[in-house]
């Protein structure tokens, strides 16, 4: 069905013309979890794909933050972009008016969840969030559905106290991004630390997709010196998002190429989706009501 699904809106994307006079240029915003030469260096594929698509020149944005890919999207400057939940969160209530969900990824087993995992290094003696108490934990970005948001609610409400400084934790610290994250809990710069991971297939492989899998496959960590200390419920995987005011046929035939993307090739799909996945299927605003709620009562 899902590859009907994609096959479908490929046919209807690729046989439409885009109007060269609707747009002149293409911009692809990539959220931060590695570092920003590998972030685009995986996506320089699906940028070849698309200014050959579209027949425009296409550039990739790698901002320093989550912050920077929401800003652009509300202002225009960027005009597709693979969003957590919590960042869609941020950019609806920012302004229900700049994007809309089009796809979502699939993982191997068919759904579309995730996890924040907490994690230690095995030879620090932490197995556990009651013994990181008093001790440093770091969080990647406060836009960040899994290395904030879902963390900031299930931790507390796991320890009875709040993520304040000194609280429970010697110090809540914001490392920058996933893969900051898992470099610093690596060389011992914090203690523990929270990032994402579909939670499939094995720990050592730093499981099939997510951060922890790519920081495995760069080479920056052996998943046999961390220890995972935490766990989160299930998380929607965050949406793809275009700009509603770009022209509709360039909006098909974007849904179309993202669609069709593993199909199409595999190793870009790969880097572009961050490990192995079955790849994209569609979803719409409604699958996001819970986080945007939960990003309400952050915000209150």
């Amino acid at each position: 069905m899902k590859r009907l699904i994609a096959a479908a809106l490929a046919t209807t994307a690729l046989t439409t013309p885009v109007l060269a006079e609707d747009i002149n240029e293409f911009r692809i915003g990539i959220l931060g979890g590695e570092n920003a030469q590998d972030r685009m260096n995986s996506n320089e594929c699906l940028r070849a794909k698309t200014e050959e698509l579209l027949g425009v020149e296409t550039k990739l944005f790698a901002p320093a933050d989550y912050n920077g890919v929401i800003q652009g999207l509300l202002g225009g400057t960027i005009d597709m972009a693979w969003l957590g939940a919590s960042g869609y969160a941020k950019t609806f209530l920012s302004d229900p008016e700049a994007v809309e969900p089009i796809l979502v990824k699939v993982n191997t087993d068919g759904g579309y969840g995730y996890y924040s995992i907490g994690f230690a290094r095995k030879d620090a003696g932490i197995d556990s969030l009651e013994a990181m108490k008093g001790k440093v934990f770091g969080f990647g970005d406060p836009n960040s559905t899994s290395g904030y948001l879902i963390p900031s609610i299930e931790i507390p409400a796991a320890t009875g106290a709040t993520m304040t400084s000194g609280d429970y934790f010697g110090e809540v610290k914001f490392t920058g991004g996933h893969e900051q994250t898992i470099v610093a809990v690596n060389n011992g710069d914090i203690d523990a630390g929270v990032t994402w991971a579909d939670g499939l297939g094995n720990w050592e492989d730093g499981y099939n997709s997510g951060a922890l899998r790519k920081a495995v496959d760069a080479g920056l960590v052996d998943m046999n010196d961390l220890v995972e200390i935490w766990k989160s419920k299930p998380i929607p995987e965050g949406p793809v998002v275009l700009r509603k005011a770009l022209p509709e046929d360039v909006k098909l035939k974007m849904t179309g190429l993202m669609a069709s993307l593993k199909s199409m090739d595999e190793e870009c799909a790969y880097g572009v989706l961050q490990g192995d996945a079955k790849g994209f299927m569609p979803i719409t605003h409604d699958a996001y009501e819970v986080i945007i709620e939960a990003r309400k009562l952050k915000s209150n």
